[in-house]
Parts: structure tokens; sequence; C-alpha cells
């Protein structure tokens, strides 16, 4: 470390001091609504820089570069475009989207620390190593939709590595912000726990199987070659190559944090032991 002015040092301990809070902040109010908060305690505070804007085109974006999330200022208290509302405050589909940028944040945070030290990378190792296994399984190549509205008609396409792993996370955030929308959703009226309320259970998990039977967990790419990219700014994958029952076990309970006796009830539902689809993928869902 090399000397800081004054001045500087406490602006850089300010901050800090000030997203410390925000975080503990989003942790308590996640808690407090009864969500998933496992990814959100493993993220350091101040690792995601947090910026507001008049988003168009896309409800949220992510920068990895960077580590900056943007979010339309109608996330932001009063929609002032300064800090973020209070959890509490969004509304569900707010909370959708939020949850799937944080999960951005998650494998993003993974990838970083992976990369600076072994040591400090041991946390996160089996969920990195399960995703690129998964990456080189099933999503080298995948199945799109050339034309979104209809479904039926599909290609195959061999992505790079780039894409693969776009895909594949984006397939991954689909269903964090499903699962965060749903769970909120079953648990509105009572406003208990789908872990202590059976019905509601009940009623997430056959909400589950329905989107994983029309083939709701479906994410895509940005084509890195210029010209295809000037005919689709996105490809979406296809029903074939949407999420698969064991990445959903292992989200649920490495990232989610589901309890066990909850993902055995959904699997039993399936007549499923989640064995893996791809002999490369050496993650495990514990």
């Amino acid at each position: 470390m090399w000397d800081q002015p004054a001045q500087a040092a406490g602006t850089t301990q300010n901050e800090e001091h000030g997203a410390g809070q925000m975080w503990a902040r989003v942790i308590d109010d996640a808690q407090r609504l009864q969500l998933p908060t496992k990814f959100l305690k493993a993220l350091p505070p101040g690792f995601i820089h947090i910026e507001f804007d008049d988003l168009r085109t896309y409800a949220a974006e992510y920068h990895p570069a960077d580590h900056r999330m943007v979010l339309d200022r109608s996330l932001s208290f009063n929609a002032a475009g300064r800090i973020l509302k209070p959890l509490s405050k969004m509304t569900h589909k707010e909370l959708e989207v939020f949850y799937h940028e944080l999960f951005h944040a998650y494998l993003d945070y993974l990838t970083v620390i992976d990369a600076q030290s072994d040591e400090a990378g041991q946390r996160s190792d089996a969920l990195l190593h399960f995703a690129t296994g998964q990456q080189a399984c099933r999503y080298g190549e995948v199945q799109i939709t050339p034309i979104l509205q209809r479904k039926d008609e599909v290609e195959s396409r061999y992505l790079t590595q780039a894409e693969s792993w776009e895909a594949l996370n984006e397939t991954w955030a689909v269903f964090i912000g499903w699962a965060v929308w749903n769970q909120l959703e079953v648990q509105h009226k009572t406003k208990q726990s789908m872990f202590q309320e059976p019905r509601h259970a009940t009623h997430w998990i056959r909400r589950f199987k329905t989107a994983f039977e029309t083939g709701e967990f479906r994410g895509y790419y940005v084509p890195e070659d210029p010209d295809e990219r000037r005919l689709a700014r996105k490809r979406y994958l296809a029903h074939q190559s949407q999420l698969t029952l064991e990445e959903a076990v292992v989200l649920m309970r490495q990232v989610l944090g589901f309890q066990d006796a909850f993902i055995e009830r959904l699997m039993t539902s399936f007549g499923s032991t989640g064995a893996s689809s791809c002999s490369t993928a050496g993650g495990r869902a514990e």
C-alpha cells in the first residue's frame, strides 16, 4: 500500500462505510421478506457498483469488466437515481430483475476470486467447477429459436467460449429471478415462508414443473460475429437447451440456500435422482 492524502483516504473510508451499510440493508430487507440471502452474504460490500439510469432497451444491465450494475431509476429511492430503494418497496417484478442481476454479480465475483487466489477460491470451487463443466457439456452446442415467436423452429449453433459462458450465465440468472418472483407470489397472501407452509411449497413446485415443461428457463447470448449480430442482437435458446433439472437443483442448494427437504420433495415429484446429464460435470449439489 502507498500513502494516500488524508482527505482521499477519508473519502475511501466513507465510501466503504456507505457500501457496507447499503449491503447490510439489502440483506436485512431480504431476510424480512423471507427471500434467499445465502449468495448475498457471500458477496463482499462494495464489490458491486450500482448506478441508475433511464433504461429503454433493458430492464437492467450488469457489466463484469468493472462490476457495475445499472438499474432503472424506478428501483431507486423516490426514483431519484441516487440510492437503492428498500426491497420492501419493490414490486415482485422489480425484485425478480434485481435478483437476476445480483446473480450475475455473484458469478462474476466467483470468477474474480478464483483467478486471484486458490485459497480464496475454495469456498466457490464447487459451483464454479460445476458451471465450467456445464458450459463445456451443454452450452458449447445449443439449439436456438431464430425467430423468437416461432418456438418450434430451431437451429443448432456452435458457440464461442464467450458466447457459451453468457448463455449459461443468462439461463441461470433467468431461473434465479423466476424462483424469487414465484416465492413472493406464493407467499403473498399469508406472508409465511414456503419452507414453513406446505401449501406454499406445493404451489411453488407445481409452478416450477409447469415452467420446466413449457421451456421458460431459457437464456440467450449476444453473437460475437458482427454479421450475425446485425441480423439479431440476441440469440435465444430453444426449449431443448433450457436449464436442466440438475442445474436447477444445484442453484437451489448452493446459491439460493433452499432447504434439503424442499429440494428432495421437488425431485420426488419429477421421479428423479438428479443424476448428472454430463459425464464431464463434476460439481456436487451440496
